[in-house]
């Protein structure tokens, strides 16, 4: 009979018996824990071989292994003296929330910007941004300041903003008018519809505190605001509504050919500014572009990518830029239009390709996947544009956003089935791709990148944090990745660059680490669209990597050695013989108490 069955818990022992007991407790280095032990430790190795990043930290140097080391040292450190509850009290009267590791993006931002860590990771060479849309990229106090600057701009809604409700939903939008308008007020119940109001008045006449809080405003109708983000109860369909809104305010003050080149020299300095030297930017071409002084929008795109490759071009020239190595664009359709629409938007798409084949990279159909027509629905289409490819002697390969969903089972979940099968050379966010385990191995038989966006899936609320990610099982599967930043300008990064995606990643993730991160920018690189290439081509450069002969493996070379002057420069100003790595870290504790 066991001695404790007539127990009532808690109890304690007497010393007698808890002595008699203890002698039967095996001692921790006995030789069968040990060997415990060890098969422990050989089951976690095994599987850890199996991750996505293992080749990647087989090959790493000393010093990049050393750099690594330091890096979790801070973060750990960071982790219990920042994100604790010691200093709860002192965010909680910011956010009115607890605070942690991986906590909610938007409530942890301030915060972050001003660890150690994110100092480091600034810093980092993150290679390629495979997955950002251009209209929502670059930060808005920037280019709202160039919407108020520059002359002819105008404000006008289909309704007067004069109340709570028309100021938080009225579809406003600006464009170029020669003739200034400066009579009437948009905020007055007067206001005649539709009546176009001069930008520069309309910010200063702004009733809540003229022009600063006109801007203010403006920000929150354009941004997926704190309290947005959070509500995570409100579901996706929600935050999609305003979402996609957005894009129309953005698209009718980005298109204007004066705004339109100023917004992507600030694009291209913020890239590499933060140690993104490339980008396959997607695009939506449903907005008509109004070249400089024009009233009347243009027929097609042809100027609006002739001003895109003539401002790359001009970037990469000058000094600040002659490291970027340029842009590409992804066309975009919208995949919730009828089929007219859609094959007459492709068609434009390979018109550009034919006129402008050094900027036209591939194809993709955007808009929220749930309400929006599935790839199954659009194989007419999209065997209708591989036919006119083929006759046209262009090749625009497809990079499609598949699995954007909670769904499991339902035709935007299977849009991964479809995109697997059609032949995307990467998927857009793949949230749900962990869900289906045969998908996994063909993703990664055929070399297929997912391109992820950790802190977008959180604000459009596919999930709570970046702990409840599941990127981290795509990695632990052998699913090649990269860190994308989708919509920064929108979510709340208010910045071009990934470092926002990159911090989260490494609090949230202790499998991660800075090799990690090294292994998902590598990846960006090897799986950017440098160049056209067939489908043969395109496999051998991505297998080949850096030990290839051409542009990719050229770039790929480039990186690995930024990497490694990143990894010294870690252990030259953090390492315990550059100085006290204690110190150095109650340095940057302080400064974040400041």
């Amino acid at each position: 009979m066991s001695r404790f069955k007539n127990t009532v818990w808690p109890s304690r022992m007497p010393e007698d018996e808890w002595e008699e007991v203890a002698t039967g407790i095996p001692a921790k280095d006995e030789p069968f824990i040990n060997k415990y032990v060890m098969g422990r430790e050989a089951l976690v190795a095994q599987e850890k071989s199996q991750r996505s990043d293992h080749a990647f930290r087989q090959a790493m140097s000393p010093i990049a292994r050393e750099a690594c080391e330091i890096v979790q040292r801070i973060r750990d450190h960071e982790q219990k003296t920042i994100w604790t509850a010691e200093f709860e009290d002192w965010i909680a009267q910011k956010t009115g929330a607890n605070i942690y590791p991986g906590m909610m993006f938007s409530l942890a931002k301030e915060r972050m910007e001003q660890t150690q860590v994110w100092k480091i990771l600034r810093k980092m060479p993150k290679g390629a941004l495979l997955h950002a849309h251009m209209d929502a990229v670059v930060d808005f106090g920037f280019l709202f300041d160039v919407l108020l600057e520059t002359p002819g701009m105008h404000l006008s809604c289909p309704q007067a903003l004069d109340s709570p409700t028309a100021l938080e939903i009225g579809a406003i939008t600006f464009r170029f008018l020669k003739t200034e308008h400066k009579e009437g007020s948009i905020w007055s119940a007067d206001y005649v519809p539709d009546t176009p109001v001069l930008a520069a008045q309309a910010a200063d006449t702004f009733p809540d505190g003229g022009r600063s809080g006109f801007l203010a405003w403006l920000k929150d109708r354009c941004t997926i605001t704190n309290t947005e983000s959070i509500e995570h109860h409100h579901g996706v369909d929600a935050v999609w509504r305003k979402f996609s809104f957005i894009f129309n305010i953005l698209d009718s003050i980005v298109l204007y050919e004066p705004i339109f080149r100023k917004f992507l020299r600030r694009m291209m300095s913020n890239f590499l500014a933060d140690g993104v030297k490339y980008c396959d930017m997607r695009s939506a071409f449903t907005t008509g572009f109004y070249r400089e002084g024009q009233e009347e929008p243009d027929v097609g795109f042809s100027e609006l990518f002739r001003i895109f490759g003539e401002e790359i071009e001009s970037f990469k020239a000058s000094e600040e830029g002659k490291e970027f190595w340029g842009m590409r664009m992804i066309w975009t359709g919208i995949r919730i239009l009828d089929t007219r629409k859609i094959v007459e938007d492709m068609d434009a798409c390979i018109a550009m390709k034919l006129k402008y084949p050094h900027l036209i990279c591939g194809y993709d159909l955007v808009g929220q996947e749930d309400p929006g027509r599935p790839l199954k629905d659009l194989l007419p289409e999209l065997f209708w544009f591989r036919k006119q490819c083929a006759q046209e002697g262009v090749n625009i390969p497809f990079f499609f956003h598949a699995g954007e969903t909670l769904g499991d089972g339902t035709d935007t979940d299977e849009n991964l089935f479809d995109a697997v099968l059609l032949g995307t050379r990467r998927i857009g966010h793949g949230f749900s791709l962990y869900k289906h385990p045969l998908l996994v191995d063909m993703v990664k038989e055929k070399k297929i990148l997912v391109e992820s966006c950790p802190i977008s899936n959180e604000i459009l609320r596919l999930c709570a944090s970046i702990k409840s990610h599941p990127l981290p099982a795509l990695l632990a599967r052998g699913v090649a990745c990269s860190l994308c930043n989708d919509d920064p300008a929108i979510l709340g990064q208010d910045t071009a660059g990934m470092t926002h995606d990159f911090w989260q990643a490494l609090q949230g993730w202790d499998n991660l680490g800075l090799a990690g991160l090294g292994s998902l920018a590598e990846n960006s690189v090897r799986w950017s669209a440098f160049e056209d290439q067939d489908n043969a081509e395109w496999t051998k450069a991505v297998k080949e990597a850096s030990v290839g002969t051409g542009l990719k493996a050229q770039r790929l070379q480039q990186w690995n050695v930024e990497w490694e002057q990143f990894c010294l420069w870690i252990v030259t100003e953090f390492g315990e013989d550059g100085g006290s790595i204690e110190k150095i870290m109650k340095e940057g504790v302080l400064d974040a108490q400041d």
